[in-house]
């Protein structure tokens, strides 16, 4: 008996695995191509560099207002983009939620995938209305998609940074590294319990990791350097075990790097 229990388990773990791999797969691969934005990731990448467009003194282009159609491409770009940003980091939860919760059945992990991405949703509208705004201001290339203003990418390199240290950030980072305790504290019941877990993961989750985002605009919103290291700095705060002692001297390597890059643009005045 549990020999057979221990292999449904491993075999739901299969399975919730494979799931989340095809779902991080399939909006990698929006993300790379550029969907319908006119240009692909690998091209954006390829002529912005490492430092993107405005550390590298790239001059903008202009180019026409956006219109709704083009609004719900960059949302689209967005929403997929935190797909395959954060579901990797998420995994383990979603894994874990399925595992104590096998009596809700196999659909229960979507549910909770779901509720969990409809927070990212959520977050993505709210940065593509500030990224069209952006735009419509001037202070955000339309070709580039990056903050044109020193003073601006600074900003938020140290507002990012002061975040890191914050209690929130803290509190947030611990319910993601500790998911036994938080699942058992979010428990719902009910039909959509499952989504509603997943929310409150979501919530979570945002919670840790919104100011990390922001970031994209600094570097470009689909430069590939900047999209895996926002990626990589969330998975090793979240996943590994010394993550948690990352935040404090990540956070004064961003205010240093917003300082840095204000003096720059004070010294080009």
């Amino acid at each position: 008996m549990a020999r057979h229990l221990d292999g449904g388990l491993g075999r739901d773990r299969w399975i919730v695995a494979a799931m989340l791999a095809a779902v991080t797969a399939l909006a990698a691969g929006y993300t790379l191509s550029g969907g319908a934005t006119g240009m692909s990731a690998w091209e954006m990448t390829a002529r912005t560099g490492v430092s993107g467009a405005l550390i590298a003194g790239l001059p903008d282009m202009a180019m026409g207002a956006w219109t709704a159609g083009h609004a719900l491409v960059v949302l689209v770009m967005w929403a997929l983009m935190m797909v395959a940003m954060m579901v990797p980091s998420a995994a383990p939860t979603i894994q874990l939620y399925a595992a104590l919760n096998r009596d809700r059945g196999r659909s229960a992990p979507l549910q909770f995938l779901a509720g969990y991405l409809a927070i990212w949703t959520l977050f993505s509208a709210l940065a593509t209305g500030l990224q069209g705004g952006l735009v419509a201001l001037g202070w955000m290339s339309g070709m580039w998609l990056n903050l044109v203003s020193p003073w601006l990418a600074a900003t938020v390199l140290i507002a990012a940074g002061l975040y890191e240290m914050t209690p929130l950030k803290a509190a947030c980072l611990r319910d993601c590294r500790g998911p036994v305790e938080a699942l058992t504290r979010m428990r719902r019941s009910g039909p959509l319990a499952a989504f509603r877990m997943g929310l409150a993961h979501g919530r979570v989750c945002l919670g840790c990791c919104w100011a990390l985002m922001l970031l994209l605009f600094v570097g470009g919103v689909m430069n590939l350097w900047w999209v895996l290291l926002v990626a990589v700095l969330v998975a090793v705060e979240k996943l590994l075990p010394w993550g948690a002692r990352l935040s404090r001297p990540l956070g004064i390597g961003l205010i240093l790097a917003g300082a840095a890059l204000a003096l720059r643009g004070l010294a080009g005045q």
